[in-house]
């Protein structure tokens, strides 16, 4: 191994110890080797520091401090780091042996990838189930994705430290957080391309209680608030806040938030808007694009008209309003 890791992994614990033996071993178990491992327990209350300690491994720094949250304890990682990459990983997933040797190996054949995903098969507590995230993989269609959704599972990335250096770390204004990772990503895509490795690599556990998820996190307000900054960054001709805001909401069901009556025939336009200005770079992916703007808009208003007049009534509706208006 060099004098000096190319990987930094960082490790959030908070009450981890059900599966951190496993996540631990899994990251020790890599095929590639250069890396150091950044663990961070943040205030654990159970015996996640001694299964830490357990293991003799010169890679591994340990760090422990007063709870702080996930965002701040993934920011002092950061900062304790000295790779050229930044690995993630969760105290109850399971990366893959091959999952950082082929990050390594895309990141470095690909230098204007400021980060890279892998797709991930979930675990639900201790069961390896058929469900899986399949996320897109080519930087035009994560770019389309990221303004509605997050297409990246967190723990499965690896991130250029020279990202953080431009865009910033992770945010802990509780404004816009949780959710930090998809917060995170809506900044880096304005300024880096982004990937996924399009191989299961990781595994995903589903769990009743997670650092990421434990607490009252109001969750779909600030995700609406980030749709509508990521769409309104593409400038659209006479796009209003209002007209994306009701785009954002109708994507995720919320429909008690749309304050007037629905243009969806303006809202058409937007999105085929869209679609042009993120092909502009490859305007031979513009028809793939314009097929799945298609299918999302058909969604929405279907799912609306059935939200505001029953399942009946709201699909005759559906299809007289494609028929005559869009």
């Amino acid at each position: 191994m060099s004098e000096y890791p190319l990987v930094s992994v960082i490790l959030p614990v908070y009450n981890g110890a059900k599966y951190l033996r496993e996540s631990i071993e899994c990251i020790l178990n890599q095929t590639y080797k250069n890396f150091e491992f950044i663990i961070i327990n943040d205030g654990s209350k159970d015996n996640s520091e001694e299964i830490i300690k357990s293991f003799a491994d010169s890679r591994i720094k340990y760090t422990s401090q007063p709870n702080q949250g996930l965002a701040a304890t993934l920011n002092n990682a950061i900062a304790l780091s000295s790779g050229t990459y930044i690995a993630r990983q969760d105290q109850d997933d399971i990366s893959l042996p091959e999952r950082f040797e082929k990050q390594v190996k895309f990141l470095e054949t690909n230098p204007d990838t400021g980060m890279v995903g892998t797709w991930s098969q979930i675990i639900y507590e201790n069961e390896l189930t058929e469900r899986k995230h399949e996320h897109p993989f080519e930087d035009y269609e994560l770019r389309f994705n990221i303004l509605l959704d997050n297409p990246f599972v967190h723990s499965s990335v690896m991130i250029r430290k020279t990202v953080f250096e431009e865009v910033g770390v992770y945010s802990t204004d509780k404004l816009r957080q949780p959710p930090e990772d998809y917060e995170l990503w809506s900044r880096i895509y304005k300024k880096f391309k982004m990937a996924n490795i399009p191989q299961i690599l990781h595994h995903y556990r589903e769990v009743a209680q997670s650092m990421s998820r434990a607490g009252n996190n109001p969750f779909l307000e600030k995700v609406l608030k980030i749709n509508t900054e990521n769409i309104q960054y593409l400038s659209l001709n006479g796009c209003s806040i209002e007209n994306i805001f009701d785009i954002a909401c109708l994507h995720h069901g919320a429909y008690d938030k749309i304050k007037s009556r629905v243009n969806f025939k303006k809202i058409k336009e937007y999105i085929k808007e869209i679609t042009i200005k993120i092909s502009e770079q490859n305007p031979e992916h513009l028809d793939k694009l314009q097929k799945k703007a298609d299918f999302i808009l058909k969604s929405m208003v279907y799912r609306y008209f059935l939200h505001k007049y029953g399942k009946i009534t709201g699909k005759i509706f559906y299809k007289l309003y494609f028929l005559f208006f869009l």
